[in-house]
This record gives structure tokens, sequence and C-alpha cells, in this order.
């Protein structure tokens, strides 16, 4: 007979003694259950104790906490966080320098825990960290454990980043522009910046005035990648939070710090492979840089401006530079009109309105401006090609550069906040200074060759743009190094190779009507979905690593969770850092068994999506959450590391509930797995040899009885 639910069965330790074995009962008060633990080991005083984890975190078991206790659970007996946070506070003002050196060192460790967290600072203990390191007395070691704890106490929201003081700020930024400096002691100062300014406005203002953009700049140059990221951070934090009347002069003056190319040398090509958080802060950086686009996308033109009429002038100019201008007011508007139609925009009397809609706006002017001034040859070449053609097959370029604006602008997300899972940042985006531009003129490029290639007219317009479309993305989606890489992808993806991969991609979706395919199919599928349930419960054998979100990703947590290949408990566990393979069962402490699950929840019906703020509820974390719901009333929540992990995890989840799995992912597998298979059984069909012999007495299709064996 099973225990009763309420009971867990525990060991729990205490320093130099046996291991006392018991059965706690979650309806019994936690304080009723530390006096009987107390008495096993004659111990007086047991309200000065409380129970914590042997492993993991070993954080502080709590009325609120104590539901996640599971069978066989290591606890210890430990002195209460109020008697703890009292005795460490008294120890790292000692005299003596051990003393307070391993004062801090535990503290460091403890902070981390909420419920200990909650008693140092209501003894102000923020307040003696904070005068601790405004003294300047300490140094090397000591003072890297003392800003851990200032950190992590200050991470759990408890006070407010605004009582910081100027001379605090002061010392922590000294530390950051000093050319020397313990790495630790660095890394602690950089996140510490970083959370000022994230958490509160009126600080971002005194650190900006504090730390300079150059000796940030200089933390790049080193070999430490840890140090990249935090200087990386701390940029973006400052770019993040500056006023958008600041945001372009500080892009000038990393541009005139050469920001980019230090990145690229140091970092990109630098000797290690870039790690998560590091990629996750260059796309950042990306976004941030891409967002000084907004204004000018998000500008209509005035048609009344003359500076912006001057604008459309000169590329009308450049284009049709041997022509003179002919006397007479109506000879010339009309030898305009006929230049602006040429030049491809819609309104051939007035070509201003074209960029009257945003977005692009003035942004697509800004952009066939560059090409004009930088590209000459090749904008000259576009323009004149297609305005000589009289064939309706002339690629109209100003209707062309403005969709394309668009398009791009779509294709990587100007204007919108970074998402905080996402790291796909492009490395040819660093390979030069006006990579937007660049980029621009080799879409624009292709976007004429495929209307070439297309043999389109008019009529096809949303057609070529539709191919350029995929053609960018597929190019993007190859991590192009450089700009040239590109050019080369983009060769390689020309109509043809479109066509060829829509018709290869296709194949694996076609449908056939025909009455014996159909009934093929109904009778394949079956076993194709057990072959699909089978992979997914495999690869949650297997299990993956999932990422603890939380104020400072740079200091991330990682926990792994897999299915027991018996398929009757997950288990899971935190981990220190991301593993490389397969993590053992035995290092996952917690576990869920599969009897216990009653659902399984996605997108923004999880608690933990409920819980996070407005501006982290962005589509992309949303698209990658999902919770599992178990007895009683718990959940454990996941942020899948991308969209194929969702899949796979929720798919396999559903299909352990003996639920449908229904992700884009199975609906995919099984047209392309039904697709095969059919392929290969209507192959084998064709190639069967009959002998002679006379011809059968004809039957009706659905008659025919197909068994084959297929390993």
């Amino acid at each position: 007979m099973p225990p009763p639910a309420d009971i867990v069965k525990v060991a729990i330790e205490w320093p130099g003694a046996n291991a006392q074995l018991i059965e706690m009962d979650q309806k019994r008060p936690l304080s009723s259950i530390i006096r009987e633990v107390c008495d096993g080991w004659s111990l007086s005083g047991s309200e000065q104790f409380a129970l914590r984890y042997a492993d993991g975190p070993q954080l502080y078991i709590t009325e609120q906490s104590r539901g996640d206790i599971k069978n066989g659970t290591i606890l210890r007996l430990a002195i209460s966080p109020a008697r703890a946070a009292r005795q460490l506070l008294e120890r790292i003002q000692s005299h003596s320098i051990d003393a307070r050196l391993e004062a801090l060192k535990e503290l460091a460790k403890l902070s981390a825990d909420p419920t200990f967290a909650a008693e140092f600072i209501n003894m102000e203990g923020i307040g003696t960290l904070a005068r601790l390191v405004e003294s300047g007395t300490h140094f090397g070691e000591m003072l890297a454990f003392t800003l851990t704890a200032f950190l992590e106490l200050m991470d759990h929201g408890i006070v407010s980043w605004d009582l910081i003081s100027l001379s605090f700020i002061k010392q922590i930024a000294g530390y950051v522009n000093q050319p020397m400096v313990d790495v630790s002691i660095l890394q602690r100062s950089l996140a510490i910046l970083e959370s000022m300014v994230l958490n509160s406005h009126s600080l971002y203002h005194r650190v900006a005035q504090e730390i300079t953009v150059g000796q940030l700049i200089g933390h790049l140059q080193v070999s430490n990648q840890e140090i990249q990221t935090y200087a990386i951070a701390l940029i973006n934090a400052l770019f993040l939070k500056a006023p958008e009347d600041r945001r372009q002069e500080m892009a000038s003056t990393l541009a005139q710090k050469h920001l980019r190319s230090i990145i690229l040398n140091h970092v990109i090509r630098g000797n290690r492979p870039i790690k998560a958080e590091m990629a996750h802060q260059l796309y950042v950086l990306q976004v941030l840089t891409f967002n000084l686009l907004e204004e000018r996308m998000m500008t209509k033109m005035d048609p009344n401006d003359q500076a912006q009429r001057d604008i459309i002038f000169e590329l009308r100019r450049i284009a049709f530079d041997g022509d003179t201008d002919p006397t007479g007011t109506e000879k010339r508007k009309a030898m305009y009109t006929k230049d602006y139609k040429m030049l491809g925009f819609t309104n051939h009397l007035n070509p201003a309105m074209d960029f009257t809609q945003t977005p692009p706006g003035m942004l697509a002017l800004d952009n066939m401006l560059y090409l004009a001034r930088v590209h000459q040859d090749t904008y000259i070449r576009i323009v004149l090609e297609n305005s000589s053609r009289e064939d309706k097959h002339e690629c109209p370029f100003g209707r062309c550069a403005i969709e394309l604006t668009r398009m791009l602008c779509e294709i990587l997300q100007v204007g919108e906040l970074p998402n905080e899972g996402c790291n796909d940042y492009h490395p040819m985006f660093f390979t030069h200074d006006r990579a937007w531009e660049e980029f621009f003129c080799v879409c624009i490029q292709l976007l004429n060759k495929t209307w070439k290639e297309m043999r389109a007219t008019a009529e096809d317009f949303n057609k070529v743009m539709q191919v350029v479309r995929e053609q960018i993305t597929r190019a993007l989606a190859m991590k192009p190094s450089s700009i040239d890489q590109l050019k080369n992808k983009l060769r390689g993806l020309n109509y043809s190779e479109i066509l060829r991969l829509r018709q290869s991609e296709r194949m694996s979706q076609d449908d056939f009507q025909s009455p014996p395919i159909i009934e093929l199919r109904e009778r394949i599928q079956p076993e194709i979905l057990e072959l699909i349930k089978q992979q997914r419960l495999n690869r949650l054998c297997e299990g993956s690593c999932f990422r603890k979100l939380g104020n400072r990703r740079r200091q991330e947590k990682f926990w792994f969770c897999r299915l027991s290949l018996n398929h009757k408990v997950l288990h899971y566990g935190d981990l220190e850092e991301s593993p490389q393979g397969e993590v053992p069962f035995e290092l996952l402490s917690d576990k869920i068994p599969v009897s216990d699950i009653k659902s399984v929840l996605t997108g923004k019906d999880c608690p933990h999506m409920k819980e996070k703020s407005a501006l982290k509820q962005n589509k992309e974390v949303l698209e990658l959450a999902f919770s599992v719901l178990y007895d009683p009333d718990e959940t454990l929540n996941f942020v899948a590391p991308n969209k194929y992990e969702y899949c796979i995890w929720t798919d396999g989840l559903c299909a352990l509930l003996g639920r449908e799995m229904g992700s884009d992912l199975t609906r995919s597998d099984l047209d392309t797995l039904i697709s095969m298979e059919m392929k290969l059984r209507l192959l084998d069909l064709e190639n069967i040899t009959i002998p002679e012999a006379p011809p059968p007495v004809p039957k009706e299709p659905s008659s025919y009885n197909f068994t084959y064996n297929y390993s």
C-alpha cells in the first residue's frame, strides 16, 4: 500500500552524528518537526535551528517551500537564517582579517538564499557591505566576496537600487576604470553597474557620468570572454536606458572608438568559441544598433520640404547626369515626370508621395541615396537597364527599393525590443561601419536579378518580393560571416534554386488524391505516429538543458531534465554550467512521478509567464514556454532553448500522458515520413517483375492488398 500523499521519507544530517531517517508529515508545522529532530540529538533551543537541503544550492526550507521536498531527499539541520545572519554580520566586522575573509566567503554563498537574504537585509546588512566597499580597505578575495554578496542580496529585489549612495557608485566605477584590477572584482563591478542602470533611472545618469565608454571598450580587448561579455552587457544597458536624443550621440561615440571592429577582431574572430551569453549580448547590441533606424523608418516625407525634395532631385541627377534640363517650365516638368517614371516611382508627378507611408518612411530614401552615392555604377546600371526596356518587364527601382526597405525592417525586426532568450546575431553586420546600407545594396541587386530571372511584369511584383524574401531569409539562416559571403550565398539561391527547394520541400507534402493512395496513407499513419512518439520519448530520456532566467544573465544558472528509461519518472536538478552531453540520473536530485502529472500548459497559460513583467513577456519567450502541472497543484516551469526543443518536449510529454501530439514539428515529420514511406512502397511496386502469364481478371483498386516489410 503506498504511503499517504502528505508523508515524505527523508534523511536529516547533523555534523558528528548519525543521520535521522524520518517520515515527515507535511501537515505538521515545520517548527514541530525541527523540535522533534533536535530532541533526537539532545539539542536545546530548537527555535534557533532550521532545515536546509544537503545537496545543490542548499536552500533553507520554509513553510512556503516545504512542498518541494520529495521522498529520499537528504536534509541538514542548520542554525536558523536569523541566527546565521546575525553571526555573519558580526564576523564580517571582526578585527581579524582571516575571520572576516571566512565570514564574507560564507556570506557570498548564503546570500543567494531568499530566506537568509531577507533576514540579513532586515539587519541593515546591505548598508554594512556598502560601507565596507566605500571604505576602500578591502582588496583581493575579500573585496570579491563582498561584491558577490552585495549583488546576490540586491538581486532578490527586497531593497531598491535607488538607495545606493554616490560614493558607492564612484568606488565601483573606479574598479572598472582602473587599468589593472583582479578579474573577479572586475566581473562583479561590471555586473553591479549593469544592474544599477537597468533597475534605476536616476542611477543610469550617475553611472553614465562615472564610466567612460573608452574604458569599457578596453575591456573587450582582453582574452577573457567573461569580462568581454560583462563589458558588452553594460554597454547594452547604457544604450538601452539612454534617452532617445542621447542614443545617436552614444552610437557616434562608440563608432569613433571603433567598437565594431574591436568586437569583430577580439570577440567574433577571437580564438575561443562564442558562448551562449556572449551570443545573446551580441544579438542585443545588433538589435539596439538597428533600432537607431526606427526614427527614420517612422518619419514620413514632407512633400513641401525642399531639402527632402532635393534628395529626390539628386537621385534623378545621378541617374541621368548627361541630360540637360530644357528651357521652359512645362517642358522641364514633362521631362521630370518622364525621368521619375523611369526611376520606378509610383507617383510620377510627385515622387515625394511615395515616401509618406511608414514604415519604411524616409529610411527607404536614405537607402536609395546611399546606393546612388556610394555604389554609383550599380545604381546607374539598375536604373538605365530597366528604363530602356519596352517589353513590360522593367523592374521599377523606386517601388522595389521602398518595398525592400520595409521587408528588411521586418526581417531584422527594426524597432522591436531584444528578446530575452534570443542569441540570433549575424557576424556580417559587425564587418562594416555601414552594414545596414550595404545589406540593402546587396539585396536590391538581388531583387533586380531575380526580377529578370522570373521575367516578371508589374503584375508579378508581389510574387517577386515573396521570392526575394525567401532568398534573403535562407541566406541569413546560413550565418554568412561577411557581406561578400552573403553575396556568394545569394548567388547560389537564384530563382531556379528556390523553385527546386520549394519542389523538394513540397514533395514531402504531396497530396495524392486517388483512393488507393488515400487508403495507403491512412494505413501507414498509425505506425508512423508510433515511430514519432518513440523518437520523442527517446529524446526525453536523453534529456535537455534549460536556462534559469534571472535578473543577471551573466551569472545564469542551468538545470537539466530527463525522463527515466522506464518512462515512469521525470528527473531534474540544477547545474553549475551548461553540460557537454548527457547528465547522469544521480546528479539530478529532484524527481516527479509521471503518474502525478496532471497536464501540460503552454505559452501565456504558464504560471511563470503570468509572473513576468510586460517588458520581458515578449512573443518569442511565450512561444518557448511550457509547464508541467503535477500533484498537489505544483508546477515545473520550462523555457525551451529553441523551437525544436520546445516541440520535442511538449510532444513527448503529451505522448507520455497518452494525449495527441500536436506541434508543427510533429505535423511536418508526419507528412515527411508518410510521403517517404509511400514513395518507397510505390517504388517497390514499380520494380516488381511480373512473370509472363495470362492476364489476370481486373479488380477494383481498393481491393489490392499491399503487404511489405521495411527496416
